[in-house]
């Protein structure tokens, strides 16, 4: 069964320096034009009677970047082609300042449920470094206008680490966050992206992050603050109040399947891992063609699955289920991976609690290295089969 659909917007009004997902500047032909398309793929791929999902997100770019024809449009086409009605979590992401009361109130007729808002700092001149167009004052705004509309169930994405941001103004930004009380937040540390301006930048020798220590020591802050606020850490990046989990992303991680559709987008059915098509004219020219514009197709065997199912579980706190391993692959855990889950036990990384494997708060910093461990030669597999 797929769990959960995503479907990618690539436009966006101003490029973010930081960003390396597939986006464009918004233009009202060319995004009628990649509706067009995108329309096309998705009805060649999903055919009868509306699919039953869990989850469904709208992702970007922006996806309110779009006009209200636009957004009608695509609300329209995922209306005809999945069961809205029975879906538990319907998340469209969006920018603080694009909404107006008119596609707040679109949004919540065609039963989109959740807000994803990419806020990033609260500090106007952090964010006009950033690249954002928004300020502070349109946060409130719109997670107001939200509120007033029916919309609780409210994220927020944040970045830290940033380009001279001292451990200070993190906590203060942070701090300003969790005041909303809202029921979802992800935090993450600036990554510094090939073909962005800030990698640019950061080549020239021009671009000046934290020490090491410092982004540690907001990491740590971050965990604490949640903490006190009740608001769970449920995965490396991911916090929430009980029942407020992003149902979309806990699909990631459980490593279930899910559709992408769009420029750019992945998806994992079955046996496959894909890749759509990221330049515009490219992908558009494909999916008006025969509706399928994928670029890269993995093939994904049995070493594979069970590689993802370490790494991608091991990001949540709550970790690798031995009897949902040995139940899913039909041998456990520890006899593929004794040596090195004894190894990281020792090292303090990874603990065994109430039959689950999962990062202790040092592994949490040294998730890459702890993912390493969990790399597989096909040799190993025949060992276990």
């Amino acid at each position: 069964m797929v769990n959960s659909v995503y479907i990618h917007i690539p436009f966006c009004q101003q490029i973010c320096h930081y960003c390396d997902f597939t986006k464009f500047f918004y233009n009202e032909r060319l995004a009628t034009e990649y509706m067009e398309a995108l329309t096309n793929e998705i009805n060649t791929n999903i055919h009868g009677k509306k699919q039953k999902v869990k989850t469904i997100f709208i992702g970007g770019g922006t996806p309110t970047a779009l006009n209200m024809k636009q957004l009608r449009s695509l609300l329209e086409l995922i209306d005809h082609k999945f069961d809205v009605a029975n879906c538990e979590e319907y998340t469209i992401e969006g920018n603080p300042g694009d909404f107006e009361v008119e596609k707040v109130r679109l949004l919540k007729s065609y039963g989109v449920n959740r807000i994803s808002l990419g806020v990033q700092v609260f500090d106007d001149q952090m964010l006009e470094e950033l690249g954002r167009l928004h300020k502070v004052k349109d946060v409130y705004h719109t997670i107001n206008l939200l509120q007033r509309n029916g919309f609780s169930n409210i994220s927020i994405d944040l970045i830290y680490a940033l380009p001279n941001q001292t451990v200070d103004q993190f906590q203060k930004s942070l701090e300003e966050a969790v005041s909303f009380d809202l029921p979802h937040y992800s935090t993450y540390a600036l990554q510094i992206e090939p073909k962005t301006v800030f990698y640019q930048r950061h080549k020239k020798g021009k671009l000046h992050r934290p020490p090491q220590e410092a982004e540690v020591q907001m990491y740590e802050i971050l965990k604490s603050t949640m903490r006190g606020n009740n608001i769970n850490q449920y995965e490396i990046s991911n916090f929430a109040k009980n029942g407020f989990e992003s149902k979309h992303n806990l699909t990631y991680w459980n490593n279930e399947h899910y559709y992408g559709f769009g420029a750019g987008a992945h998806g994992y059915l079955p046996g496959r891992r894909t890749g759509n098509i990221r330049p515009l004219p490219a992908y558009n020219k494909k999916a008006m063609s025969d509706g399928k514009p994928i670029l890269s197709i993995e093939e994904i065997g049995l070493k594979e699955m069970v590689e993802e199912e370490m790494f991608l579980g091991l990001r949540k706190l709550s970790g690798i289920n031995q009897q949902h391993f040995r139940d899913k692959f039909g041998f456990s855990c520890d006899s593929l991976y004794g040596g090195a889950i004894s190894s990281l036990v020792k090292k303090g990384w990874l603990a065994e609690q109430q039959g689950n494997y999962c990062l202790t708060d040092d592994g949490l910093l040294f998730g890459n290295e702890v993912f390493a461990e969990f790399l597989l030669e096909e040799e190993d597999l025949k060992l276990v089969r």
